[in-house]
């Protein structure tokens, strides 16, 4: 090839790469469809509301739920194994015609005995010091409910310390950690997706936290991406809309983090570590409505009809600027039965503890979905699909 002909094609790779920066072109065989619609649940203590949240995620017109299948429950000891929890909720989800994503994580204190302190009163997690018992952890999973559970999500937030044992964040700790889960389960179970941590996004980088681009480019010096299928992200909103890029949030004095769309720098990571063809998955996702019980979130709070809004528009502009390359979007939370409002968590959520609904619950179960080539329309809030007298099967 001649060097006029060799400077013309680079010179048309470069500018379709400036054209679109995010290589939507270059996803291939993406494991999930785009979009695929998920929200985070709560299913494991109260089996009444575990069943009418699965209803609910059906009259969201919802395929996917994501449940913790915490490692401290499932073996609370060596020794000790028990699956009759996590029997039951498999069994519902597919009873209910929806597919699971299951986070493992939640490590419990025998994995960790020479760490000081206790997880939930300590620290949220810990890496376990032997990761053979990690491995066989997520293997045994894998292996009793293969071809059953669709996505594992593999920890989450490893970039801040509290989720580390509260020591200092190690990407090329938890790319160990991701491995060695990761090997497990596609020995049991090859056709199960698997999924990288969310990050969170921060700007802080010391010992109690590392921001979520510089983790990220450190997982892909540590060569995470031969583990994963999906790269995970954690995408809250702040006090941002969502259409509001992180360029436009630097520019107004914001931080690029506190924005829905910081997950694009995160795509740019990907792309420019050669890795455009994998798609991404969100896995946490909302707009908090704290009115004012702690100081540290009130800042960015909306009220319930901003969320509503912020989050419908999230999932549009996603079906309209990030397909193929966003797969999943996971929206926080069908509420945990436990939660009372001095948790962060309470007001996140989309519907309340006690079994009500918000504002949000309703406009995300009537909003368009857009999946592949098919698209569920919006429905008006009185209409039979509303109101669960006829079914609407979901995308996927």
């Amino acid at each position: 090839m001649g060097v006029g002909l060799t400077l013309f094609f680079v010179a048309l790779i470069a500018r379709f790469s400036t054209r679109d920066p995010f290589q939507a072109a270059a996803v291939s065989d993406p494991p999930f469809t785009s979009l695929t619609y998920g929200v985070h649940v709560f299913l494991w203590w109260d089996k009444t509301m575990a069943s009418l949240y699965l209803d609910w995620a059906r009259l969201m017109v919802f395929s996917h739920v994501k449940q913790v299948f915490a490692w401290e429950d499932i073996q609370p000891q060596p020794d000790q194994w028990d699956f009759a929890r996590a029997d039951e909720i498999v069994a519902e989800v597919e009873q209910k015609g929806l597919r699971l994503v299951a986070r493992l994580s939640d490590a419990p204190d025998w994995t960790h005995p020479t760490l000081q302190g206790h997880k939930d009163a300590d620290f949220v997690d810990a890496p376990p010091e032997n990761l053979d018992d990690w491995a066989a952890f997520c293997g045994a999973v894998a292996e009793r409910y293969r071809g059953r559970i669709a996505a594992y999500q593999v920890w989450n937030e490893p970039n801040l310390s509290r989720e580390w044992g509260n020591r200092e964040p190690n990407a090329a700790a938890y790319v160990e950690l991701l491995g060695a889960c990761s090997r497990a389960v596609r020995a049991a179970d090859p056709a199960a997706i698997l999924i990288s941590a969310g990050l969170a996004p921060t700007g802080t980088y010391d010992q109690t936290a590392h921001p979520d681009d510089i983790y990220l480019q450190a997982l892909y010096d540590a060569g995470f991406q031969g583990m994963v299928d999906v790269v995970g992200a954690n995408a809250p909103g702040y006090n941002n809309p969502p259409e509001v890029s992180p360029d436009e949030a630097a520019a107004r004095g914001s931080q690029r983090f506190f924005t829905f769309r910081r997950v694009e720098d995160l795509r740019k990571i990907m792309v420019a570590n050669g890795d455009a063809a994998r798609q991404m998955a969100i896995l946490e996702m909302g707009w908090h409505t704290n009115p004012g019980h702690d100081a540290s979130y009130a800042w960015y709070a909306v009220d319930e009809a901003t969320q509503a809004r912020y989050l419908v528009d999230a999932y549009r502009y996603a079906a309209e600027n990030w397909r193929p390359w966003m797969g999943l979007m996971t929206t926080i939370y069908l509420a945990d039965p436990s939660w009372t409002p001095d948790r962060e968590e309470y007001w996140w959520a989309i519907t309340t503890p006690d079994g009500l609904i918000r504002q949000a619950f309703i406009d995300l179960a009537n909003m368009a979905k857009y999946c592949g080539s098919r698209v569920i329309p919006a429905r008006p809030p009185d209409s039979p699909e509303a109101l669960g007298l006829v079914t609407v099967d979901p995308c996927d």
